[in-house]
Formats: C-alpha cells, sequence, structure tokens
C-alpha cells in the first residue's frame, strides 16, 4: 500500500486533480482517488486490495507548533523515538532551501552510494539543510562511556585492546562495584552529562546472573538521578532486555562496525547476524537501539555505504547512529596494520553526512577519535549533522576530551547541552515557517 500512496504522490502533478489553497493557513490540500471496475493493486506484493482507495495529499509551511502567549520556552518534542516518530506517521517529506528529505526504510545501495559521492561541497549543504529541517543544530547531547568491565574479552576483534587475542596495554579487571559506579554517574551529571553509558568487555550476558543483578541495580540508580542510561554488554536475549528496560534503561548500544560484506575480516568470533538479533531483542523490549560503525578499518568506501545501507533499512531506524575514528592501538591486528589509512575529518564528515540524510530522524553521534581534531575540525562535523558526543576523560580505553575542553568548545561555538529525558527541540526553521511539509494520507473510500 506505501508504494501506491508515494507513486501516486509522485505522479500527483502531473495529473488531473484538484486543488484548494487556504490563504490564512499557507496549506495547499491536494487529493488523488483512485476508483474503478477493476480491483487496485498494491505494487508491493501484487495483492488485489479490497476497496478503491483515496491519496490525499496536504502541502503546508511549518509551523506547527504556535507560540501562545509569547512564550519564550521553545516546544520540545517526545523524548522516546518512538512517540516522537509516531507523530509523523504521515509525513512523506520536508522541504527547504531546494532540499527534499523523506523518512524511508526502503533505501537501495545505489541511492546512498550517490550521496556518499557527492561533491563535498554539495554534500555539506544538503545535510546542513536537513539538519536544520529536523533539529535546533545549536542542540548537541552529552553522553558519558565508562567501561565497568575491562579487558579479557574472548572476541577476536581486530581493532580491540580489551580481547585477550591481544597483548596490550590493557590489563583485566573485575566488575565495577555498584557504588563505584553510581559515583561516577554524579561526577559526570555535575559536569553537564545527560546520558550515561556502562560497557563491560565480554562476548555475551549469558548467564552472568550475579554480574547481570548488579548492572540492573546501577542502570536503576543511574535513572533515579535523573539522567538516561546506556549499556553496551555485548549480545543479549529477549528477557535480559526486557530485565534491563524495567529497571530503567533507556537505550543500548550495539554496532555493527562495518558493511556485512568486509566484516568477516574484522571479526570471527560473532556473526553479523548475532549483532542483528541482539538489535531485534532491544528493539522489540521497547529500548532505543544505538547502533554505528568504524572508520579505519581497512573497508572501502563501498563498505561505508553499506553499513549505511544495513542501518537506513532496519524496521525502524535506530535512535542514535555513533560514528567511530578508529584509535589505533598496538598490540592489535589492526593497530599494527601500517597500510591502513588514517581517518581523517573529510572521511568523518562526508560518514555523518550521509549517515544525516538518509536517517533524517535520528541522533548522529560524534564518537571515538574526536581527540584527534581540532576544534574547528569537529565544528565541521557538527555541521555535516553530528549533535551528539561522547564526553568525559576516556571512552573505554581509548583517550577523549576532557569535560572542561568540551565546555570550552560548546561556548565557543554557542551549542548548549540536550537534558535528560527531555525530548529534543523543535527545529526552528519548521518553527519560522521556512520547511514546507507534505503529508501523505491513504484513505479507504466507500463506493456507493
Amino acid at each position: 500500500m506505501t508504494r501506491i500512496i508515494l507513486n501516486a504522490f509522485r505522479t500527483l502533478r502531473n495529473s488531473n486533480v484538484s486543488s484548494t489553497f487556504c490563504a490564512k493557513s499557507n496549506r495547499t490540500a491536494l487529493s488523488f482517488r483512485t476508483f474503478s471496475a477493476s480491483p487496485a493493486y498494491d505494487m508491493e506484493d501484487d495483492v488485489p486490495l479490497s476497496v478503491p482507495t483515496a491519496v490525499v495529499i496536504d502541502e503546508y509551511n511549518a509551523p506547527r507548533h504556535q507560540p501562545i502567549d509569547n512564550e519564550p520556552i521553545v516546544p520540545r518534542l517526545p523524548n522516546n523515538d518512538r512517540e516522537r516518530n509516531a507523530l509523523f506517521s504521515d509525513e512523506y517529506s520536508r522541504s527547504m532551501s531546494g532540499v527534499t528529505s523523506t523518512v524511508r526504510n526502503d533505501w537501495t545501495k545505489p541511492e546512498i552510494a550517490e550521496i556518499y559521492n557527492l561533491p563535498f561541497h554539495e554534500l555539506m549543504h544538503q545535510a546542513s539543510t536537513t539538519h536544520r529541517m529536523y533539529w535546533d543544530p545549536s542542540e548537541v547531547q552529552q553522553c558519558t562511556l565508562l567501561s565497568i568491565k575491562t579487558g579479557g574479552c574472548t572476541e577476536d576483534c581486530s581493532y580491540c585492546s580489551q580481547s585477550t587475542r591481544h597483548k596490550t596495554f590493557v590489563k583485566p579487571t573485575p566488575t565495577m562495584k555498584v557504588n563505584k559506579v553510581l559515583e561516577a554517574a554524579r561526577r559526570a551529571k555535575e559536569a553537564g552529562s545527560t546520558r550515561f553509558c556502562m560497557g563491560a568487555a565480554w562476548r555475551e550476558m549469558g548467564n552472568k546472573k550475579n554480574a547481570f543483578r548488579h548492572i540492573l541495580e546501577m542502570v536503576s540508580g543511574v535513572n533515579e538521578m535523573g539522567m538516561e542510561v546506556c549499556c553496551t554488554l555485548g549480545m543479549l536475549d529477549a528477557q535480559q532486555a526486557k530485565q534491563l528496560k524495567d529497571a530503567g534503561l533507556s537505550a543500548y548500544n550495539h554496532n555493527l562496525d562495518t558493511s556485512p560484506e568486509h566484516y568477516p575480516k574484522v571479526i570471527s568470533t560473532r556473526s553479523y547476524e548475532d549483532r542483528l538479533n541482539t538489535i531485534a531483542n532491544v528493539r522489540d523490549a521497547g529500548i532505543s537501539v544505538c547502533c554505528g560503525g568504524i572508520l579505519g578499518l581497512g573497508e572501502e568506501k563501498s563498505d561505508r555505504v553499506g553499513l549505511l545501507h544495513v542501518l537506513a533499512t532496519l524496521p525502524e531506524h535506530p535512535e542514535s547512529v555513533p560514528i567511530n575514528a578508529l584509535v589505533s592501538v598496538e598490540g592489535t591486528t589492526l593497530g599494527d596494520d601500517e597500510d591502513i589509512d588514517a581517518v581523517d575529518v573529510f572521511d568523518m564528515s562526508r560518514m555523518i553526512a550521509t549517515a544525516r540524510i538518509v536517517m533524517p530522524r535520528t541522533m548522529v553521534r560524534l564518537s571515538a577519535g574526536r581527540l584527534s581534531f581540532s576544534d574547528a575540525e569537529q565544528y565541521m562535523m557538527f555541521q555535516a549533522g553530528a549533535n551528539s558526543i561522547f564526553n568525559g576523560d576516556t571512552l573505554l580505553t581509548t583517550s577523549n576530551p576532557a569535560f572542561e575542553a568540551d565546555t570550552a568548545l560548546f561556548n565557543k561555538l554557542g551549542y548548549v547541552g540536550k537534558p535528560a529525558h527531555r525530548g529534543p527541540m523543535v527545529a526552528p526553521a519548521e518553527l519560522q515557517g521556512y520547511v514546507m511539509v507534505t503529508e501523505v494520507k491513504n484513505q479507504q473510500q466507500q463506493v456507493a
């Protein structure tokens, strides 16, 4: 049915349709109806439809949100990404400054590759404009990542310093005590972080009942502080995901790392399907999905496109997509490979910009490797569409800009942090009426 609506929209302006314009609301309403003695067909499944349908197209300039009595508070959308996206279920596209954006899950690899390979100036223009149609570009989410169990992982991820397969500076440590983790969360909150993420170096949660019980206490404790809580604990089953949700977990990070084609060259102890299954368990439990990848794993450009294709064609786009630049660690397979080119700001910006265009309502997180980029280079990545960062001195086992440095950067660039448990601000461009919104509604018609 979706294909019928969209194909009707694409041909609508070449059709003989009725159009009404209301000057008072600056809305143009178009209707396109399909009535036939023969049954209509669903073009996606080639199945006859039981009743004729009407495709009603409504175009209007934002704002949807009118100020009330000059109220200075900027309206916010729901914090839960599913609730937020449900508000726009009838929305087909947004347009501004010559750029049109659509939230869709049927991207093809050639389409994404065409975007990824745009001239850099054009890619940045389209991504930045898309970002401003859906988000307030001045608001950036600040997350803190703490390793609650370091080293000793049995996986063979060729980039990871925590694998037992590699001889690195990392020394295995037991799982942190609950009170120590909560102390770290309080410090992060005082420093301005609003989402606290906890990572454990192991393959899966498995049958670690005692450790899992402590983690549930950590999640509950951080949630009670008024912070959003995220975990990355390896593979989860459906029951574990539900227990984490009940404890107050906001989001779960489980990266795909790279494309399905390149993945076997990076990891052999966990399949791509294993990762997708965990993502499905998390999503089904009602937890927001945080899922992205790493640049600098020896991948080709086609692998970067392939990763974005998988993410953009999931049943639901992830709530957030972290884009990492590999921080090479001596002693790891990739860290000792001198033939792999370093990731530069253009690599990162191109990946972030493409992610922003194909997943416009997803938060794009500037993650590991940020310490290697100057303030000006980080600004370019924010302009490409990044609106979330990890802050704090360490990301699991690698260095990261200190809280003070990020505070100075935010002040320099005019950014503000997104509050915990509050949704993103409505895009100023939408409030100011610069965004043209097109809604497509499918209505079944009764034939007399």
